[in-house]
């Protein structure tokens, strides 16, 4: 079969059976049985899969486009705590998207929450599932223009358990971390290749 004459499949080429919530804590899961069909034809055997339910999220890398440096935040995450570099990750300032938010929103007051920064121009990047074989999170990513003067120290909520170091970096240092395989979350990443790409574009802009 050639793959070009293959379906575009969508939602109503899902039937869910059955859905409950399996675990209700910080985060949920749902489990579902389902069926789908088949690229080739016809449906599959009832599958039983769990999801984890995160919901949306919203990224954000700070870029000072006068002083050429960007913001990058550090912290604990219990999903690199049995990694071999460590749980506290050099990544993006980010948050959880709330109901009756928007994803601009969430930059503006993660921005000063995390890193203390107005955002004073914005640039949407892309959106995208980091693991969709198992979670239901969509990421919204954004590039943020800020002075950063002042920029730094120790920032967070402590009521939500939040101890974060706010540093900044030269963007060319920053890519060469990057390189250096020092910075290993899907969203960081992707922003700083994206603002190689396009920093000039954004200082002629942004200044």
């Amino acid at each position: 079969m050639d793959r070009n004459e293959g379906h575009c499949f969508g939602h109503e080429d899902v039937e869910v059976e059955k859905k409950e919530l399996v675990y209700d804590g910080f985060f949920k899961m749902q489990r579902y049985q389902l069926r789908h069909r088949l690229i080739e034809g016809g449906w599959c055997k009832p599958l039983i899969r769990e999801c984890f339910d995160r919901g949306p999220s919203v990224g954000v890398l700070l870029y000072d486009p006068y002083k050429d440096t960007v913001v990058l935040v550090e912290q604990f995450r219990i999903g690199a705590l049995e990694g071999n570099e460590g749980p506290w990750q050099l990544e993006l300032v980010a948050g959880i998207l709330e109901k009756g938010e928007s994803p601009e929103d969430v930059v503006h007051r993660e921005a000063i929450e995390e890193a203390g920064s107005d955002v004073l121009a914005l640039e949407y990047i892309y959106e995208y599932y980091p693991s969709p074989g198992g979670s239901n999170e969509k990421l919204y990513l954004y590039c943020g223009g800020i002075d950063s003067s002042g920029v730094g120290g120790v920032h967070g909520l402590a009521d939500e358990g939040e101890d974060i170091w706010v540093q900044v970096f030269p963007r060319e240092e920053a890519w060469h971390i990057l390189q250096e395989n020092y910075i290993n979350n899907a969203a960081t990443i992707i922003a700083l290749q994206w603002l190689q790409m396009n920093y000039k574009r954004l200082q002629e802009k942004w200044q």
